[in-house]
């Protein structure tokens, strides 16, 4: 089984200054409650949902299984009226659907072009937008997107991390977040920035041993919570009730370290895609050598950067 799970600190009416002066530098998960959000809170229901937005097309993923694959890819994209789906999403059973009749359905909002255009609800959702107030704890500059999110009830997201800091702003429904710490990476494995360890709950110890030693955080996300991630921390997102959130994500390094081309903020920051290139580089020069040589400098590279490069302040 998994390991017993820390919670993550849960924080009452904390300010913008008390947030950047004493929250966001130690990079940790923080639950922030009693936020002023809007009337968003209160008003997003399912009817309303549909009204406000009406028939427009959204692309949406639909599982035919709770648990959701980004590696295996177990879901089909499909399109529905935004008041179509939102009222699918929110049945258990469906009398129409397109995989079973117990299928589940997530909506990522994204921009009008996906490869050029930022998710932003302003501009996809202009009037569910007037709803929320968006905690401005990070200067107007450094925004870059804020996502509309609607899952059925039972829908469990694939571990991931993201390149951003975020905010996980919760509408309505409620969630469960299990986090890891960037430094246990190397007990996740993963496959570029999603780890292949489905179920954080009963893993497969036989296929991923090293899986416990990954230290567990989790909190449980009610309407009204915002759940601020740091970049680089994993997490894993299970919707226990139908619900709606808003992810707003912002840089937290300097804007020329994001590569320009990345729409969803998941791309590695330029420097560390450069330095993965240079080490396969640097792998393959290895091969040129017999097995016990390349074994010896294989080792002596690792020391290497764990000299070099690896923090040792963490505690």
């Amino acid at each position: 089984r998994a390991q017993a799970a820390a919670a993550v600190e849960r924080l009452h009416g904390v300010t913008r200054q008390r947030f950047l002066t004493d929250i966001y530098p130690r990079r940790k998960p923080v639950v922030l409650t009693g936020l002023e959000l809007g009337a968003c809170t209160t008003k997003w229901t399912t009817d309303y949902l549909s009204q406000a937005e009406g028939s427009k097309e959204v692309k949406i993923h639909v599982s035919a299984v709770p648990q959701m694959d980004f590696l295996s890819k177990n879901f089909v994209y499909r399109t529905l009226p935004f008041d179509v789906f939102v009222r699918r999403a929110a049945e258990v059973k469906h009398k129409e659907y397109f995989l079973t009749e117990d299928e589940k359905y997530y909506l990522r909002s994204v921009g009008e072009d996906v490869r050029k255009d930022i998710a932003d609800i302003r501009k996809q959702f202009p009037t569910l937008a007037e709803d929320v107030h968006i905690p401005e704890y990070f200067e107007k500059e450094q925004f870059f997107s804020s996502v509309f999110r609607i899952s059925s009830a039972g829908l469990q997201l694939w571990t991931h991390y993201d390149v951003m800091d975020n905010f996980l702003i919760q509408v309505t429904g409620k969630k469960r977040v299990v986090l890891y710490s960037p430094r246990d990476a190397p007990y996740l494995y993963l496959s570029g920035s999603k780890s292949e360890v489905l179920d954080v709950d009963n893993p497969d110890l036989e296929k991923y041993p090293l899986f416990v030693k990954a230290k567990r955080y989790q909190c449980f996300l009610e309407a009204g919570d915002v759940l601020f991630i740091p970049a680089l921390w994993f997490h894993n997102v299970i919707s226990e009730e139908f619900g709606v959130a808003v992810n707003v994500f912002w840089k937290h390094l300097p804007a020329e370290s994001y590569d320009k081309t990345d729409t969803y903020g998941n791309k590695d920051p330029m420097a560390a895609s450069r330095a993965i290139q240079i080490l396969d580089r640097a792998l393959k020069t290895l091969e040129e050598l017999p097995e016990e040589y390349r074994d010896f400098y294989a080792r002596r590279m690792v020391l290497r950067i764990q000299e070099k490069a690896y923090r040792n302040d963490y505690g």
